[in-house]
């Protein structure tokens, strides 16, 4: 795939980019230069190669997944002005 002038140009506009006429001729020549990059990957044979999220090696860190209070109720109530039973104690303001 070659990429012209008036690639570029609908590219940029797209972007809302403003690129110069001198700009648009360097970018065609830089945007043919990486497309025949990625073309030159397209010959590579992956068949047999597992996608990895990295290069190295890892496994994910697990934990059981246990339902807990988390034991931070006395820290979550200790600045609350009224408390009862584990609960906010608020004034009443339905009447």
């Amino acid at each position: 795939m070659s990429v012209d002038l008036q690639t570029v140009k609908r590219v940029a506009r797209l972007a809302r980019i403003a690129v110069s006429e001198e700009d648009a001729e360097r970018m065609t020549g830089e945007l043919n230069a990486i497309l025949g990059f990625v073309e030159q990957l397209n010959e590579v044979d992956v068949s047999g190669v597992e996608p990895m999220t990295s290069v190295t090696p890892m496994e994910m860190k697990k934990r059981e997944d246990i339902v807990t209070d988390g034991n931070k109720a006395a820290d979550i109530f200790a600045n609350a002005p009224a408390t009862e039973e584990n609960f906010f104690l608020v004034p009443k303001v339905v009447e």
